[in-house]
């Protein structure tokens, strides 16, 4: 039978005739589809068009500029679609099905109004206000830098994308209600881009796979594609099903999967039914195809399909075990490997996209990234012999030791019918899940289970460290993750708690991440001040029973250190000042560089707090170090509170290339030479020197960064004194590593040191960071002077502190 598509359902539709999607790159460069178009639905009763218009304003209206205006005709059936084309360019390959009303409108790629209009008679409003009080006016959307828009205007579309209304739901608020995505024209008849009767390939589905990472078909149309319907994706913009050839060519080179991309309107098609299908092949990237780090999808676009019958059995899944994955994650070439050959029995990424689309099923899974309420994702192994953490998650180890058994896990189940559920790094979830798997530009291969296993509490529990002696000075590093004064309470609580209860009140606390007093709320404001944030965190702190602590922090200057647009995060400490004091030295300022000079033989900072070489382009954009002056039972103690740089924009463990460009890495090498600068600094005037690196350095213990840090001896780095099991304070894509650091010099005796493991692991977190904590006896300078210490802390441990 044939196919007809249906409008996808809302819980709260709109009942009259509604503008669905708008596109102007029609014919443009790199565009596929070679004409404009504007498609109207209605999830209400049919409307008749007659008399009705369709009207378009440039974004930027100035005195001369009027609407244009394409007539309608007929009617606009409910759970239907209208399509109205538009102005035809010069570029595109694709032309659009069968229109049910044709204009000549040149719409703008980037940005415009669109209006659905009760009257042929052109528009005169040129401002949102004057077009909300023209009762003629059905519906309208402004896309991109629109002047005209219902509340605020849709994103910006292209040459290669449109706006599209994800579900019949007007809120008044475009922003809200399009998203930008792959143009998808749908005619009254249910047809798209490329209708029946237009000639294509004969194709089975392992001819589009391949036997690389590229269709060999690719941009091509095909016919004839059999398979059984395994999946639907029948909620947001990126709708489709998934279908499987049963039968197969044998080859293990080929995946007999393959993803129908049918855009915002969800497929009429059950699994279980045999469908022929017909379309375009197409590579899909999420960004710009030419310069993307990932991987492709291929897939089918501007389908049509017959059901041939239903109710079929489905084709059986892939099972993966704990042995199925190849421990070599991909081939090693320098470069692309997008078009080299297959090898799934070689390299893990090969398997999977050697059996992307298809089916796959996993068994008593253990949890190795919790699951994220916001992206309704959780991260599983496969393999759970492969560098097992000490509280059941997977370690990352080294660039040379990928985890090729992690595997992200997504739903296709409803919300409304089953809820994702919450789960901790070290939970079990047992049972089957099972369903299509494909490449995600976030987190690699993906399974979008339509078979969800159930979570089984494994019982990782919030550590809590122990409290520092009284001979010890204790020294921890917290992200705080974007902490600002707006911030919820709920947040400054559990942050709070993790400091008394679970760190044990520190004498002194390095903290990253705090913003300014009103964060990111308005971006190039000029405030810069986080008194507010501070003070409010050390309130809810004292209130939890903690210490009435003190802080030290530099304004940076703004919009200059990263982070969070309009939150100028930067670096801070924490003091309690009943067990440690902190030595002021007026001066320093955003801009001043701290130095270091001698007092009676003993280094001293210029400034404390300072900021460490702040005008160094290292810093560029960047978290300024941040060095105080402490003494502890009057020792001298040197701490250099740090956040470096991020690794956004490094290309993917997953991606295209192998092996992957770390293009952050380079400024944070430079930004290690600076600091490392500095501590040698202090070292020369005082080899004896308590001199304490601490932060999130954003790079792993086996990176050049941290090499840079640790050469000749100078800095030891304590992360590398734990077990392998234990190292890590950051989860990312399943992977347990680190990224926050506690380096100090050789000075300090009695050294212990705890990554507390608070946050990382757990879905319900206060930062996406855990906290550690090193304790220690600082050294008095000299060695009977240690000795007398030594001494008297020893004492004091088995008698108690004097009165």
């Amino acid at each position: 039978m044939a196919l007809t598509l249906t409008a996808p359902p809302a819980s709260a539709q709109a009942t009259g005739a509604l503008i669905a999607e708008v596109y102007g790159g029609g014919g443009n460069s790199g565009a596929a589809l070679t004409s404009d178009f504007v498609e109207l639905a209605t999830a209400g009763p049919d409307v008749d068009l007659s008399g009705w218009s369709v009207q378009y304003l440039p974004a930027s209206p100035g005195a001369a500029t009027r609407w244009q205006v394409t007539p309608l005709t007929g009617t606009l059936r409910q759970n239907s679609r209208y399509l109205v084309a538009q102005a035809k360019g010069n570029g595109g390959t694709v032309a659009l099905p069968a229109a049910d009303a044709t204009g000549t409108i040149a719409m703008a790629a980037g940005g415009g109004t669109v209006a659905l209009v009760r009257t042929t008679e052109a528009l005169t409003c040129k401002t949102t206000s004057e077009c909300d009080a023209d009762g003629r006016i059905t519906d309208l959307v402004g896309y991109g830098p629109a002047v005209v828009s219902e509340t605020s205007p849709a994103a910006a579309t292209g040459n290669t994308t449109s706006a599209a209304r994800a579900t019949l739901t007007d809120t008044g608020d475009n922003s809200a209600d399009f998203t930008v995505g792959e143009p998808s024209p749908v005619n009254s008849k249910g047809e798209t881009p490329g209708g029946p009767g237009e000639p294509g390939v004969p194709a089975t589905i392992a001819r589009i796979q391949g036997t690389t990472r590229l269709s060999p078909l690719d941009g091509q149309r095909v016919t004839g594609v059999t398979g059984v319907v395994t999946a639907i994706r029948g909620f947001g913009g990126a709708r489709g099903f998934w279908l499987t050839d049963p039968v197969g060519d044998g080859d293990p080179r080929t995946s007999e999967g393959l993803f129908v991309f049918t855009g915002s309107t969800t497929p009429a098609v059950r699994t279980g039914d045999a469908v022929t299908v017909a379309g375009t092949v197409k590579e899909y990237y999420p960004d710009n195809p030419a310069t993307s780090n990932f991987q492709s999808l291929t897939e089918l676009t501007g389908a049509q399909w017959t059901v041939a019958s239903s109710g079929n059995p489905l084709p059986a899944p892939v099972v993966v075990g704990p042995d199925t994955l190849p421990a070599r994650l991909a081939p090693q070439v320098g470069g692309s490997i997008e078009k080299l050959p297959l090898e799934p029995a070689v390299y893990s990424l090969d398997f999977w996209e050697a059996h992307e689309s298809q089916v796959v099923q996993v068994a008593d899974v253990r949890v190795v990234g919790r699951s994220s309420d916001q992206y309704k994702e959780l991260y599983v192994t496969t393999k759970p012999e492969q560098n097992p953490t000490a509280r059941g998650g997977t370690a990352y180890l080294g660039y040379d030791r990928p985890n090729t058994g992690v595997l992200k896990v997504e739903s296709l189940i409803p919300f409304g019918e089953r809820p994702f559920p919450v789960a901790d790094t070290g939970d079990m979830l047992a049972g089957v899940t099972a369903g299509p798997v494909e490449y995600d530009s976030f987190g690699g291969y993906t399974l979008f289970a339509t078979t969800l296993g159930n979570v089984v509490d494994n019982g990782p529990h919030k550590e809590t460290t122990r409290a520092q002696r009284g001979g010890e000075l204790a020294v921890a590093t917290y992200n705080v993750e974007n902490l600002a004064a707006t911030d919820e309470q709920a947040k400054f609580e559990a942050l709070a708690t993790g400091i008394v209860d679970h760190l044990a009140s520190p004498d002194i606390v390095t903290l990253e991440e705090i913003q300014d007093n009103n964060g990111a709320a308005a971006e190039g404001d000029g405030i810069v001040a986080a008194d507010a944030t501070l003070r409010r965190f050390t309130d809810v702190i004292a209130a939890k029973g903690g210490p009435r602590y003190e802080w030290r922090q530099i304004d940076p200057q703004d919009m200059t250190d990263g982070g969070e647009p309009g939150g100028n995060i930067r670096v801070g400490f924490l003091f309690n000042p009943a067990r440690v004091s902190f030595v002021d030295r007026p001066g320093g300022t955003a801009t001043t560089p701290v130095q270091v000079r001698s007092e009676r033989g003993r280094p001293a900072l210029s400034v404390s707090p300072g900021r460490v070489d702040p005008a160094n382009a290292a810093w560029r954009n960047s978290r300024k170090p941040l060095a105080g002056e402490f003494r502890f039972r009057g020792r001298p103690v040197f701490v250099v509170a740090n956040h470096f740089a991020s690794k956004g924009g490094d290309q993917p463990t997953h991606g295209r290339y192998q092996p992957p460009t770390r293009g952050s890495e380079v400024q944070r090498l430079e930004q290690a030479r600076v600091l490392r600068t500095f501590v040698d600094q202090l070292l020369a005037a005082d080899r004896g020197a308590n001199v304490v690196v601490a932060g999130d350095l954003n790079d792993f213990p086996f990176s050049p960064t941290l090499g840079t840090l640790t050469e000749g001896g100078a800095l030891r780095s304590l992360i590398d004194t734990l077990p392998e099991r234990e190292r890590y304070t950051y989860v990312f894509e399943g992977n347990s590593q680190v990224l926050d650091h506690t380096l100090v010099s050789h000075a300090p005796r009695g050294v212990d040191y705890d990554v507390v493991h608070i946050n990382a692991e757990f879905a319900v977190q206060a930062s996406d960071h855990d906290p550690q904590v090193v304790r220690f006896r600082p050294s008095a300078g000299n060695a009977v002077a240690d000795a007398v210490n030594d001494v008297l802390d020893w004492l004091e441990r088995l008698f108690g502190a004097p009165a």
